[in-house]
């Protein structure tokens, strides 16, 4: 396991992974809203989309004043330049992770990328 890291992210209310896993071309981001609770800013990017995936919980999200509601199993794909904004339910918290990548970056992917080894 010498060129693998592996971290736990325990009950922290947001744990970024950049540093604590080396990684190279993405930032992966652990995140829990309190009940009625919400992301204390509005936030768009320059280069990298975002890729969300609800993990517990409800929420909503407001994409550039549209607004979506979120539940556990929900996965959206924002672009840099949406502006975003995440709020937790009035009566449930929200857990996500957060996927953040430079736009038409990825050259190939799953099955393209991997090798069978036997």
């Amino acid at each position: 396991m010498s060129k693998c890291k592996k971290v736990n992210i325990s009950n922290k209310a947001r744990m970024e992974l950049h540093d604590a896993l080396s990684l190279t071309d993405a930032e992966i981001s652990i995140n829990t809203l309190p009940a009625g609770e919400c992301v204390p800013f509005v936030h768009c990017h320059k280069n990298n989309e975002e890729i969300y995936g609800i993990i517990s919980g409800s929420g909503k999200v407001i994409i550039d004043g549209d607004e979506v509601q979120l539940i556990a199993g929900d996965w959206l794909k924002i672009t840099p330049t949406q502006k975003r904004q995440f709020f937790a339910s009035i009566n449930e918290s929200i857990t996500f992770v957060c996927v953040q990548v430079k736009e038409n970056s990825l050259e190939t992917f799953t099955m393209s990328d991997a090798e069978v080894i036997q």
